[in-house]
């Protein structure tokens, strides 16, 4: 008996490197622009980040680059992401900035990968944000017992999930939604 898994793959078009380029691009740009909303909303409502820590708005190009342009557009969004915003903004903070690339590298990767995997999108959705939330905090570990940080705590993993739970339920939603809106434009054009 044997207990091989084999993974169903769908066939997508191979994206050129120019294609790929700039949906990385765009992938940035939403990384920068949609926080920045967020934190513009909640500077308004007196909220401050706590918008942006709720609706985990940087994560949402990043793992949608990665669904529709594979893992090498999804991983280098979610490494440059972060860095964008933080040269541009001032956010993420530099004590989360490190965390953040290797959590939206993961995402972007992962969602990459997971890109011709026949599979329902809500399903990569929930594979990658397990996968990212637990590199960060693999991260966060090794930096606080390896490393001894004492800017950020342990507590900072469960804390995070909890802050973020609407975020990542509204990525359940959104996401597949636009992938299968994005696919389908892209099939009619064909």
């Amino acid at each position: 008996m044997s207990n091989i898994i084999t993974v169903k793959k769908i066939e997508k078009p191979r994206l050129s490197v120019k294609v790929q380029t700039l949906a990385s691009i765009a992938a940035i740009v939403g990384a920068v622009v949609i926080p920045q909303v967020f934190h513009l909303l909640g500077a308004v409502s007196g909220m401050g980040t706590a918008l942006g820590e709720a609706f985990l708005p940087m994560h949402l190009p990043i793992i949608l680059v990665g669904l529709l342009a594979g893992p090498y557009a999804g991983a280098i969004s979610g490494l440059l992401g972060p860095l964008a915003s933080f040269a541009l903004s001032g956010m993420p903070g530099p004590a989360m900035l490190p965390f953040m690339m290797i959590e939206l590298f993961a995402y972007g990767l992962v969602s990459g990968l997971l890109r011709n995997v026949k599979l329902p999108t809500i399903l990569k959705v929930l594979i990658v944000q397990a996968s990212g939330r637990m590199v960060r905090a693999a991260a966060i570990l090794i930096a606080v017992y390896a490393f001894g940080n004492e800017n950020i705590s342990v507590a900072l993993i469960l804390t995070s999930i909890i802050t973020g739970a609407f975020g990542l339920a509204l990525q359940w939603v959104l996401i597949p939604l636009a992938v299968y809106r994005i696919e389908n434009i892209i099939k009619n054009e064909n």
